[in-house]
């Protein structure tokens, strides 16, 4: 694999800043890599399944996490902090992994199963976003790129807002989930509230306030700083840079999907592996690995990172990466392999 960190942190002959983001007139590029792959190595159908055990997973985390808040009820504030930096961040962010995994579908075989064991994992993320999270995620599979339906991508305001100063790059940050909260209303095309989100949003007050009321406040502030770590200004946080940030240099400059493959995936159920998911997003995180191994030559000319805390420095630091760097295409068509198995069966 092609160790692009050296070429990401160099110093010499920086890029000019973008002031818009880079735009493609093709199709997002892992359907169509996904079944070359699929070609070759036919066998990696085998790995597309579900993994039941990611239920109990759940389930322990939950109640590590809240036993934690707990632990801390008489802990003041900075010792809390400190506890939602060096160990919460961890969990709250292997429960959006495991949110992710009941996005695709890949715990249970039914749908409502898996998103009754969203709702589970996100209690104590503290705000409601398991279910609007599944809705806008399949979008950004199936239209990876296209502005008016991924809400990956940062509303224009939101990237002009920001700039490319390391202080507004570090507030970004410190506060995404408020700065996502903002892009559904651009995306026209999705209905935001149903049942399911109502459900989302009553099961959370009703932790929060049991949380509040028996387990004191500075749990309730234990499970919100860790939250907010898990997704932001945190190494954690730099996966969101990792996943589709335009940050390599020289001829991978362009490549709009990354892989991480450094030691936080063991903590992080294997979601570093972000363009084996995207090529192959019907295979659950404990076999991710096993498609990098099983079609090396396709992953190996891929630029990849190694550090998510270096890739920090690299987006805080570095004038030319903004939230500007990214791709965005008008192209929707295509056969997605996000929301049609049939896509697996090459043809």
């Amino acid at each position: 694999m092609i160790e692009a960190q050296g070429s990401v942190l160099a110093a010499d002959a920086p890029a000019s800043a973008p002031t818009d983001f880079t735009v493609s007139t093709g199709r997002e590029p892992h359907a169509a890599r996904g079944r070359e792959i699929l070609r070759n190595h036919a066998g990696i159908k085998a790995l597309a399944g579900r993994n039941p055990w990611s239920a109990p997973l759940i389930l322990g985390v939950v109640s590590v996490q809240t036993a934690t808040g707990w632990l801390l009820r008489d802990q003041p504030w900075w010792v809390v902090v400190i506890a939602a930096f060096f160990f919460g961040a961890f969990l709250s962010h292997t429960l959006w992994v495991l949110i992710h995994e009941c996005a695709h579908n890949l715990i249970f075989k039914s749908g409502p199963w898996n998103r009754v064991f969203a709702i589970v994992a996100n209690l104590p993320h503290l705000l409601p976003s398991a279910i609007s999270f599944q809705k806008y995620h399949l979008k950004h599979h199936a239209f990876q790129g296209v502005y008016e339906l991924d809400a990956d991508i940062p509303n224009r305001w939101e990237a002009k807002l920001i700039g490319h100063s390391m202080p507004a790059k570090a507030l970004w940050l410190m506060f995404f989930p408020i700065f996502q909260v903002t892009r559904p209303g651009r995306l026209k095309e999705i209905q935001l509230f149903d049942r399911w989100v109502v459900l989302n949003i009553l099961v959370q007050l009703a932790y929060d306030a049991a949380v509040f009321f028996l387990l004191g406040p500075m749990a309730l502030l234990f499970l919100g700083v860790s939250f907010f770590f898990s997704v932001g200004l945190h190494p954690l946080g730099a996966r969101w840079i990792q996943e589709h940030f335009l940050v390599h240099r020289g001829q991978a400059a362009t490549q709009e999907t990354s892989s991480y493959y450094g030691p936080l995936n063991l903590v992080a159920l294997n979601v570093g592996y972000h363009n084996e998911h995207h090529d192959f997003p019907f295979v659950p995180w404990n076999r991710l690995p096993q498609i990098t191994k099983t079609a090396p030559e396709a992953y190996d000319t891929l630029a990849s990172h190694r550090s998510w805390t270096k890739l920090l420095f690299v987006f805080l630091f570095r004038s030319d990466v903004s939230l500007f760097s990214r791709t965005i295409r008008a192209e929707r068509g295509g056969r997605s392999m996000a929301n049609d198995p049939k896509a697996l069966v090459v043809e």
